[in-house]
Parts: structure tokens; C-alpha cells; sequence
């Protein structure tokens, strides 16, 4: 009896990236090509395009058998897309990739050799953002080295989305409830065996990215609230740092007006004082709202993404 070949899921979210599919789809089918001893299946996730985007990937769903398109009833986000995409799979293993090929398909055979070698998760690690802008690389740094010194799980640097992953690390993840998803994070959660494979990032095939610099900032503040509840122990700490301060201040206060008497403080100062504690009192209210503001939406119980339709070859 032959034996069965293994599934192999890649899922991709796409927005506005008409320009993009032709280019990917043909990447895509060079390397189903070089892997017969595999079999694909190729999860194309429109997350509302207001492009050809969708026209181009029905077609392309029309034609190919390997591809499945999944249409979503608005845009909900790439986090939101990606974990469509995961719910949907049925392979063996399962690869998220981007479809400008900033991460290469090719890339996929050696993780794949890895993946039969015994590893239940394959990291792709950029050795260099040199592609990348100068603000985004250098923000993107930081970010890493602030949210591994304050989370419990760290994240691995300059590991994006693209990776393989193991059937049994997928069903992990689907027994994460959170609306509110920030993956990078709860990929790394899960845990499980690991390698990591190292490479060099091209530069978008076409288009330009859908992250602006404050979409970028709200990510970020995603990620730390997600996984670290730090923040709000530091304001509590900073609080009662400042309240034994004045503590102190208030009885020298007390020990000099008993010794030379009453005087008149001076305006500026208590300007300053007041200013100052103001503006912690404001950030560190607006802290936890942010935690506040998750909760919320976590307690509505929302699904984290709805399907318009589903697009499948007839053949």
C-alpha cells in the first residue's frame, strides 16, 4: 500500500495586494512542482480588499486545485486574517508567509526537511533588516529587547510570522480563546521543539506595506498588554516611590517650619510639583485602561474574524 503524503498548509493573508498574486502564485506553483513527494494546500485569505485583490485570487482558486480562498465579510486585520487562515488548514504542517516575497517560498523546502527531521516548529530568523526602513528597523529592535526584558514568554528577535509549525503545535493554538490576538506572542507561547533557520530579507515584489507608523505604535502596545502585566506594577511601584518622598518632604516641611517659622513657598515649585504628579496620575490612568479596554473587549465574547464565503476548485 503507498504510503500517504503529508499535507502541507500555507496560508496567506492578502489586503489590497493585486499587484502582488500573479507574482506569488507563480512562486508558489514552482515549488509545489519541485515537491511531488508533497501534497499543498494553498489557504488565500482575502481580508476586504478594495482592490482586484479578490477577483484575482477567485480566479486563481478557479484554476488550481491546491488553491483555497477564504473571504472574509470586512477587513478584522491581519492578526485577525492569519487566524482564519490557521482555522481553516488541514495540513500536516502549516506555514504562514506574506505575499509581497519579502520571505522567500524557497525557504519552505529546507524548513520543511527540518520539520520531517523531528522539529515541531521552524523558525525563520532575517539575519538583517537592511531592506527595511530606518525608523522600522530601529523601532522593531527596541521593541524586541523592551517586551523580552518585561514579558514571561520572550519573543524571538527578528522572527516574524513566516515559520512552519507542526499539526499538534496548530491544535495548541486553537485552544487559545483571546479575541484580541497579537500572534507573534502566542506563537511563542505555545512552546514546542524549535530550530530556527536563518535568512537574508528581500525587499517587496510590488506595492508598499499596510502598516503605518500608527498602526505600528498600536501593534506594539498590543504586544506588551497582551502578554505582561508589568506596566501596572511599575505605577505601582512609582507610586509609592513618590508618596514615601513626600512622606519625607512633608515632615521636613513640618521640622523647618517649627524651627524658622512660617514662610511662603514659592509658586513655580508647587507649579512643577502639581504638573508633575498630574501628568502620572493621567499616564498611569490611561495605562490601565488600556488592560481595562482589553477586558472589555475580551467580556463581549466577539468572534475574531466572520467568513463572507469560501472559494474552492471544482476539479
Amino acid at each position: 500500500m503507498p504510503r500517504k503524503k503529508s499535507l502541507i498548509s500555507i496560508v496567506t493573508p492578502f489586503f489590497n495586494e493585486a499587484e502582488c498574486i500573479p507574482l506569488f502564485s507563480k512562486a508558489i506553483l514552482e515549488l509545489i512542482d519541485s515537491l511531488p513527494e508533497l501534497d499543498f494546500e494553498i489557504i488565500c485569505v482575502d481580508d476586504g480588499s478594495q482592490d482586484t485583490s479578490l477577483k484575482i485570487l477567485q480566479n486563481l482558486a478557479e484554476q488550481h486545485h491546491c488553491f483555497r480562498l477564504i473571504e472574509l465579510s470586512r477587513n478584522f486585520g491581519k492578526e485577525a486574517a492569519l487566524t482564519a487562515g490557521i482555522d481553516f488548514s488541514k495540513g500536516d504542517a502549516v506555514i504562514p508567509i506574506d505575499a509581497d516575497l519579502q520571505d522567500p517560498p524557497s525557504l519552505i523546502i529546507p524548513m520543511i526537511k527540518a520539520w520531517q527531521s523531528g522539529s515541531e516548529v521552524v523558525l525563520a530568523k532575517r539575519v538583517a533588516r537592511e531592506k527595511d526602513s530606518f525608523f522600522k528597523r530601529y523601532t522593531a529592535q527596541y521593541f524586541y529587547r523592551f517586551n523580552n526584558r518585561i514579558a514571561s514568554i520572550p519573543i524571538p528577535e527578528n522572527v516574524g510570522d513566516f515559520r512552519l509549525m507542526d499539526r499538534v503545535v496548530i491544535d495548541a493554538l486553537k485552544q487559545l480563546p483571546e479575541r484580541q490576538r497579537f500572534m507573534k506572542g502566542l506563537f511563542a507561547w505555545v512552546g514546542f521543539k524549535t530550530q530556527i533557520i536563518e535568512y537574508h530579507r528581500e525587499e517587496r515584489v510590488k506595492g508598499g506595506t499596510k502598516f503605518s507608523i500608527w498602526k505600528l505604535w498600536n501593534f506594539a502596545i498590543d504586544g506588551i498588554t497582551s502578554f505582561s502585566t508589568l506596566p501596572l506594577r511599575v505605577w505601582s511601584y512609582l507610586g509609592a516611590g513618590i508618596a514615601v518622598l513626600s512622606l519625607f518632604y512633608a515632615l521636613f516641611i513640618v521640622t523647618r517650619t517649627l524651627i524658622l517659622g512660617i514662610d511662603v513657598p514659592g509658586y513655580a515649585s508647587l507649579l512643577v510639583a502639581v504638573l508633575f504628579l498630574g501628568s502620572l496620575q493621567l499616564i498611569s490612568i490611561g495605562l490601565l485602561g488600556e488592560y481595562v479596554g482589553r477586558l472589555y473587549l475580551e467580556a463581549k465574547q466577539r468572534p475574531v474574524y466572520l467568513v463572507r464565503k469560501v472559494y474552492e476548485s471544482a476539479k
